[in-house]
């Protein structure tokens, strides 16, 4: 090969060399670099604190071992229920909790699930794991559950196998301060005065697991069953009709069409598979870089999911009456192997510390439709909050995330401009840096932000725009491995730590050092 005649002489060559690193540098300098506006001068909607939800499923040992361990269980309990995972949950403020399912609410009888314990029939889990359900778990203990936490019941109602009689008795019975039958069983069952339900939903993935219908035809039921959901004296239900899984606009559309007058929540679902690939998903914690960057990938479709969902409704509803409610959504790996694959058992790593950060800043950049999301599962299946293992507890990096994060509960959202780098491994590519602001009722301002990048630190120069800012402090997630995790005999592997890398100079031009793979929170007065 002929050396071109510019490259022939030794000087030019080191000039050009030298050239080339320069450029090199500063091309990574570019890289590691982000700029974001806080607008604390353009207030948006209030972040509705349902966003931060949970989902608790007769799945696995979600309720049974998770949850509920029973009156005479050596575990410390209040009434049955675990008081290590009730102090945990108090801590997350938690806003509301979905239950009993996902797809065990559509063959779930909650007439089985009332009454002294000894004498409930029993059935089988034919969707998670074929074990014996024997519902000593059921309405006076998830409400109770709900009470002992602080958070709003939100219920599911049988559609699938049920009847609407079966859903109009089982709102009287929670509900109902009269003298009728199922006010009366109530409080025959130990419960004199009725509960407060602000959230009910009519049926569950109707469109797969829960009746395999057509939109058309789902839409017809959400209807009927909605005419006998009653709101009895000193309560009102909001209702939620079963949404689209995923990428259905259609579904969207036909029910917006035939029966948006008459919901006041639109659900809609959507996991987050490494592969994509339902049958092969992937390792919770054996995984390399492509597996990061594929799920943060997967996970980030969550955006052209709220976008054209959100577009749909808006075409019906333009005063945005409706609220879109994404009930289930989170990571799906393939089970912990030894576990039963029925029992959606799986770690969560600081990959799942990302995803959760992720989706929370695009609940809340969708303030204005998006009124409820519930991470599936509360205990012990896929994107856990907690694990327990008998006696013992363990907080996720996903639980800390939430702890973190609900500063944003109930806030004024504040809109940022944002301009990031790109995180590129081969041909894939998404945004490193991620970011949400909200004001609170005290008037202190949180910006949390999420660097998606597990090679690189990111320098992120804030303007804030409308805010003095006097003082900056936070807390990071961030941990050496991409794949840590915390076990029963390492519990604190990932958790917060106290964060240093935030500056307010004096021109109040806010700098953060965004460490790799990392979640930070700050708190600006």
């Amino acid at each position: 090969m002929n050396t071109p005649a510019c490259l022939s002489h030794p000087v030019r060559r080191l000039t050009l060399l030298a050239l080339c690193l320069g450029s090199l540098l500063t091309s990574r300098a570019a890289e590691s670099s982000a700029s974001l506006t806080l607008h604390a001068d353009q207030p948006g909607a209030v972040i509705n604190r349902n966003i931060y939800g949970q989902f608790a499923e007769h799945l696995g040992t979600c309720i049974y071992g998770g949850i509920w361990v029973g009156e005479d269980s050596s575990i410390p309990n209040t009434r049955g229920m675990r008081n290590d995972v009730i102090a945990a949950l108090k801590q997350l403020q938690v806003p509301v909790l979905r239950w009993p399912g996902g797809c065990f609410a559509d063959e779930y009888h909650w007439k089985d699930g009332i009454g002294a314990r000894e004498k409930r029939p029993s059935m089988i889990n034919t969707h998670w794991g074929g074990v014996v359900e024997n519902n000593h778990f059921g309405t006076h203990e998830f409400l109770d559950f709900c009470e002992l936490i602080g958070t709003e019941p939100y219920v599911c109602l049988n559609v699938g196998s049920g009847t609407v009689q079966e859903a109009m008795e089982w709102v009287e019975y929670m509900t109902s301060d009269a003298s009728s039958p199922m006010a009366n069983l109530r409080r025959a069952n130990g419960r004199q005065a009725p509960w407060k339900i602000k959230y009910v939903a009519v049926g569950n993935e109707s469109w797969g697991c829960g009746g395999n219908m057509r939109p058309e035809y789902y839409a017809d039921e959400f209807r009927r069953y909605n005419t006998f959901v009653k709101n009895y004296a000193g309560n009102r239900i909001t209702r939620v009709a079963g949404g689209s899984n995923g990428d259905d606009l259609n579904w969207t559309e036909t029910l917006m069409a035939n029966a948006g007058k008459q919901m006041d929540g639109l659900s809609l679902h959507w996991y987050t598979l490494p592969t994509g690939n339902w049958k092969k998903k992937g390792s919770a914690t054996e995984f390399a870089e492509a597996a990061w960057m594929s799920t943060l990938r997967h996970t980030l479709h969550m955006e052209e999911l709220l976008t054209k969902h959100s577009a749909i409704m808006d075409k019906y509803d333009p005063e945005k009456r409706v609220g879109l409610v994404v009930d289930e959504w989170g990571t799906w790996y393939d089970a912990t192997p030894g576990t039963n694959p029925g029992f959606l058992q799986q770690q969560n790593t600081l990959l799942d510390a990302i995803v959760a950060g992720l989706n929370l800043h695009l609940f809340q950049n969708h303030a204005d439709r998006v009124s409820m999301a519930n991470i599936a599962q509360m205990v012990n299946v896929l994107q856990a909050m907690i694990l327990t293992d008998k006696d013992k507890m363990v907080l996720t990096p996903t639980y800390h995330v939430f702890e973190m994060y609900k500063v944003h509960q109930g806030a004024t959202s504040l809109p940022v401009a944002l301009s990031t780098p790109d995180y590129v491994l081969g041909a894939d590519k998404i945004p490193a840096v991620s970011a949400a602001a909200s004001r609170d009722a005290a008037g202190k301002v949180h910006l949390s932000l999420v660097n998606a990048n597990p090679n690189s630190a990111i320098t992120v120069s804030c303007t804030l725009a409308g805010l003095t800012a006097k003082s900056v402090s936070g807390r990071v997630i961030t941990s050496a491995a991409m794949q840590d995790h915390n076990t029963f005999s390492a519990p604190e592997v990932v958790k917060p730590q106290p964060f240093n890398g935030a500056k307010v100079d004096a021109s109040g031009q806010l700098t953060v050092a965004l460490p790799a793979k990392s979640v930070v929170v700050l708190t600006l007065e």
